[in-house]
């Protein structure tokens, strides 16, 4: 069966030109834009373009979002659905829930409790959370565990997902072990290019089998070129764990033109898994 042509936006970011919204990134995960680079492409605009590339499934940066007024969201939403696009799931891009000060460990809890609001005013069945910016001690993916729990029960009408990134996650073990702390109330979105090195398909494999999403993200090469090899041998793992979910396209090489690595990158997701 021909897969979705889906993607994550991120992949976009120079078509989007580089926009960070004010306010969306307070732990300074990036840098913040008032106003995107000329002739950057407006979020409005955006289910409408990947619609005209064949794209029927995105997942959202939530830095993209310029305001959440729920004028600006109803907008935005309707975007996608006249479009053809679905919301697959909201990117909550920022906190850090195994932080060791309980006080700001709330916090972040409350400023994502928040952008979950956003998620589910857009229609988004998924939300990414980040599970944590600490070494993964038991203390700390305890306390992760505990803060996404929380949100989950705050939120049941948005499902929460994690993922293999940042240091809380830099392995399947300490993934499996959040995950089975949280004892079902949390997903996992894989990612294929947050792990490297000789340890990585045995490590995917790990987790492929908890995976109800994905960012397919294909890495590049010391000569800036797509690391195809790999990509093939990523795709594979998963295929055979017996995935059968989204997945989202990510590219974020050198090159500017975006939109034709995530075709060169599609062809081969539809190789694997057409």
């Amino acid at each position: 069966m021909k897969p979705v042509k889906a993607v994550h936006t991120w992949s976009l970011f120079r078509t989007m030109g580089r926009f960070v919204a004010p306010g969306s990134m307070p732990m300074g995960g990036l840098p913040e834009r008032q106003h995107p680079e000329e002739g950057g492409l407006p979020l409005l605009e955006l289910p409408a373009a990947l619609a005209e590339h064949g794209y029927r499934s995105a997942q959202l940066c939530h830095f993209y979002l310029p305001t959440v007024e729920p004028g600006y969201l109803a907008e935005l939403r309707d975007a996608f659905d006249r479009a053809g696009v679905q919301l697959e799931c909201f990117l909550i891009d920022e906190g850090d829930l195994a932080h060791p000060d309980p006080a700001v460990s709330a916090a972040q809890q409350d400023w994502i409790a928040g952008w979950l609001d956003v998620a589910a005013a857009l229609g988004a069945p998924r939300a990414r959370v980040v599970a944590g910016k600490q070494p993964p001690s038991p203390g700390a993916l305890d306390t992760s565990a505990r803060g996404l729990s929380r949100l989950a029960e705050r939120h049941t009408d948005v499902r929460i997902v994690t993922e293999n990134w940042h240091a809380l996650l830099p392995d399947a073990a300490s993934v499996l072990g959040l995950l089975d702390r949280t004892e079902g109330r949390i997903g996992f979105l894989v990612d294929l290019g947050n792990w490297s090195g000789p340890t990585k398909y045995a490590e995917l494999a790990a987790v492929a089998g908890r995976a109800e999403t994905c960012q397919a993200k294909c890495r590049t090469e010391a000569d800036d070129r797509l690391d195809l090899a790999d990509y093939r041998s990523s795709l594979e793992v998963l295929r055979d764990a017996g995935y059968d979910g989204p997945l989202a396209l990510v590219y974020d090489g050198p090159d500017s033109d975006e939109w034709a690595n995530l075709e060169a990158e599609y062809a081969l997701v539809d190789q694997v898994f057409g």
